[in-house]
């Protein structure tokens, strides 16, 4: 393709060489400069690009793109603008033939539930038949075939790469998590999406590498309703008004609040082996009687979400139904098949906001007991530990103290330190190192109308140890326990 081509929706000057010359892939990563590429320029908060232009030369780059100006040697053309993030994601649409026209494209940003309404949504499109591709916490997920990412919101190349690869294997749609930071590092530039979605806002992402304060972080969740086409927003949300400010999109509301255009109500729980979740109906754009596969009252607010946006595409009632009422997240509350009266979950909760964002809604379903499998991991905070282990004991029957990528460090001092946090609750506990160990014994040891929470690995299928990751999915481990038992 033309360079020409590719900067055709860049603001830019040349500072040497032409653009009437051909390139054969675009590269943001001097590691994986090909001959004849173009090599983008990227600034980010540890490493800048440009001081890489030497090497991606060396290695064969055609075409350099950059904020700061370079004298490249002869043979090299040089374009300035002044963002290459910006530059990057638009080059990498024309690269792709921009593939988001041949998909409906929904992005769903806020601090919680975003995989899970992504989630959500794919499962109800499944249902009616309308093949949906993913990209999030997850990874890219086309086919139920996982393809790992380094970030929740990709990199804009990787982003317009998968779409193309979900329109090349018949995808009709596309849901993405779009992070604050995604949004605020230009990743989702170049696609105007049909449906943008909000769920929530709370404190999160503040630091040095993220956003330097709240209102930052507020401001990059806006920018999704200036490159969606409709805004699907939680009305409930203390901020959602401002969310939406300066939105260039027409905007839909949900909530449990009347004034909402997709109104919940008679929300309750519903909880028996092997199936714990919410029940809702809903009034104003779409009348429902809804139940959810996924524990806790948060879950109608994704649910609401997913609806909301679902509603707009050729489907029946019975899609959203059975779409929400068999929704499956990978290690988010996952409920996993057993034999007996008591229920396994798999959850990823690994800090203690988390860890006890997830005991105080199980709680809510009076369980016989809440037995909690948790370790933590090494090479972390101390603290985190001493918070887990107080959180645990002050809201679970049973704590069942093991190992969760101990890293570098040896398991049985991280479980030390995850007693200090036990110690000083009245806790019952038990500790068993080895964690295939630990998760038999809670098996071994249920009780009719117990709920096992699994806390820490989630979607993760390795144990980390010494610097090397072992197989383990949990999933697994608990079939083949179940079988052994039989």
């Amino acid at each position: 393709m033309k360079l020409s081509k590719l900067l055709s929706c860049c603001e830019y000057s040349v500072l040497k060489g032409d653009t009437d010359i051909d390139i054969i892939d675009v590269i943001y990563d001097s590691r994986k400069v090909t001959p004849g590429c173009a090599f983008v320029c990227l600034k980010g908060f540890n490493v800048d690009g440009h001081k890489f232009i030497p090497d991606a030369i060396e290695k064969g780059a055609v075409a350099l793109i950059v904020e700061d100006e370079y004298d490249a040697p002869q043979g090299v053309s040089v374009i300035k603008t002044n963002n290459t993030r910006i530059a990057l994601a638009k080059m990498s649409v024309e690269y792709f033939s921009h593939p988001a026209d041949q998909l409906k494209t929904i992005a769903i940003t806020g601090t919680k539930g975003k995989t899970t309404t992504v989630a959500m949504i794919r499962s109800i499109l499944e249902k009616a038949g309308i093949k949906t591709a993913t990209i999030g916490t997850l990874g890219i997920v086309i086919d139920n075939q996982i393809y790992k990412t380094n970030n929740t919101t990709p990199e804009s190349y990787e982003i317009q790469q998968a779409m193309r690869k979900m329109v090349n294997e018949g995808c009709k749609a596309m849901v993405i998590e779009a992070s604050s930071l995604g949004l605020k590092w230009h990743r989702t530039d170049g696609i105007v999406f049909d449906y943008g979605v909000f769920t929530n806002f709370s404190n999160d992402h503040i630091g040095d590498s993220e956003h330097k304060d709240m209102e930052e972080y507020l401001n990059c969740k806006s920018l999704l309703f200036k490159q969606c086409k409709k805004g699907l927003i939680n009305a409930d949300d203390e901020v959602w008004q401002d969310v939406i400010k300066d939105h260039t999109c027409e905007i839909e509301t949900y909530g449990f609040s009347s004034n909402a255009d997709l109104v919940a109500h008679n929300d309750s729980l519903i909880a028996r082996p092997g199936y714990i979740g919410v029940h809702f109906d809903t009034t104003g754009v779409k009348e429902l009687s809804v139940d959810v596969a996924i524990p806790g009252r948060f879950s109608v607010y994704n649910a609401l979400a997913a609806i909301s946006v679902c509603r707009h595409f050729d489907l029946t009632d019975k899609d959203i139904l059975d779409g929400l009422n068999e929704v499956k997240v990978k290690g988010r509350v996952e409920a996993v098949p057993v034999v007996g009266d008591f229920t396994i979950l798999i959850d990823y909760a690994h800090n203690a906001l988390s860890m006890e964002n997830i005991l105080t809604t199980l709680k809510e379903y009076n369980p016989n007991r809440l037995v909690t499998m948790f370790g933590a991991g090494g090479n972390r905070p101390k603290d985190r530990r001493y918070e887990m282990g107080e959180v645990s004991g002050r809201l679970s029957d049973l704590s069942v103290i093991t190992e969760d990528n101990s890293r570098f460090e040896d398991v049985m001092d991280i479980i030390k330190d995850i007693k200090v946090g036990l110690d000083k609750t009245d806790g019952k506990y038990i500790i068993i190192p080895n964690r295939v160990e630990a998760i038999r014994y809670c098996i071994e040891n249920a009780r009719s109308g117990d709920i096992i929470v699994l806390a820490g690995k989630g979607h993760e299928d390795y144990q980390e140890i010494r610097g090397v990751k072992y197989h383990m999915d949990e999933r697994e481990i608990i079939a083949d326990i179940f079988d052994s038992l039989s």
